[in-house]
């Protein structure tokens, strides 16, 4: 029996997408003339803050951007408002490290119409690690660490909608509950497809209170769970379906190949960095999310249409 050959795929906006491409290295797409620069009284005893969030997320943001050291970004930044010929004062070295670890990014996104289709998954980023050639040729001398990066991505518009970073040591079926709490509580959610790492009584649990439609396939050896509540009767059709069907057929019928576009977010996330940068913790949050943030704004820009021709 012969192989059957590869679908192929063809690309039909691609005047638009090379356009959204040559768009993200337009430093005019990263400077916004009308943000708020200068942080407003904030009423509250003690040293008034001088840069507003907006400020110091957009030093990181061209920190990040374009994988420069922070005093470097700094001076980048300079030249940027001098080139603009705006009259703002730049943060200094000192306030954007002490501001990294407490800031909130904005990791805006496009509303959605109808239901959410989250996709969620986690990958690896690398921090304070040995060089690959020393590790190989001589060892590790420590124990290595990384950070866990959980996403959730709207399938539609392939923007993250959700994130959390954890240690190593958290697996990923913790982290589904808290991806669904960043989701407004007022926008619908219509379904919510992880792989087989998800299958838990306390993620489905999770899925059903959102009133949204699991796709995650059970293990292998996976039973029916006992109970009677929306998630564990949702798990328990899923693996009925799974019986009757077929596995293959199943993640065909599901929609479940969809998740495959959350794995290339995680490919697109590590090309901006496959390490962190900062030392500490709440430091490195911050820095991973403001990639999320800029990959965001890649994806508004404009993302490739693709149709399968053969």
């Amino acid at each position: 029996m012969t192989k059957p050959a590869p679908a192929q795929y063809r690309t039909t906006n691609w005047k638009d997408y090379n356009a959204a491409l040559k768009a993200r290295g337009s430093l005019s797409v990263w400077l916004d003339r009308d943000m708020v620069w200068l942080a407003q009284p904030s009423g509250r005893p003690g040293r008034p803050t001088t840069f507003s969030d907006a400020a110091i997320q957009f030093c990181l943001t061209i920190k990040g951007l374009f994988g420069l050291p922070l005093r470097q970004a700094i001076g980048f930044v300079q030249s940027l408002i001098d080139l603009a010929k705006l009259d703002w004062p730049v943060p200094d070295y000192s306030t954007i490290s002490r501001r990294q670890k407490t800031l909130t990014v904005d990791i805006s996104y496009r509303p959605r119409r109808g239901g959410l289709h989250l996709l969620v998954d986690s990958t690896g980023v690398k921090m304070l690690g040995e060089g690959e050639w020393k590790t190989k040729k001589h060892g590790a001398e420590y124990r290595r660490q990384w950070r866990k990066v959980h996403l959730g991505i709207d399938a539609e518009t392939l923007e993250i909608r959700a994130i959390e970073v954890t240690d190593n040591s958290i697996g990923d079926a913790p982290m589904l509950p808290e991806l669904l709490a960043q989701i407004p509580a007022a926008e619908a959610v219509a379904a919510v497809s992880g792989d087989g790492a998800y299958d838990t009584k306390a993620c489905h649990a999770a899925i059903a209170s959102r009133g949204a439609a699991a796709v995650i396939p059970t293990r292998k050896n996976g039973q029916p769970w006992k109970g009677n509540d929306a998630g564990v009767e949702a798990r328990n059709e899923i693996l009925r379906s799974t019986r009757h069907l077929g596995r293959t057929i199943w993640k065909k019928w599901s929609g479940y190949h969809r998740r495959s576009l959350v794995e290339t977010k995680m490919g697109c996330f590590k090309l901006l960095g496959d390490r962190v940068m900062a030392r500490d913790f709440d430091r490195q949050v911050t820095e991973l999310q403001v990639r999320a943030a800029i990959l965001n704004q890649f994806t508004r820009l404009g993302t490739p249409h693709t149709i399968r021709v053969s």
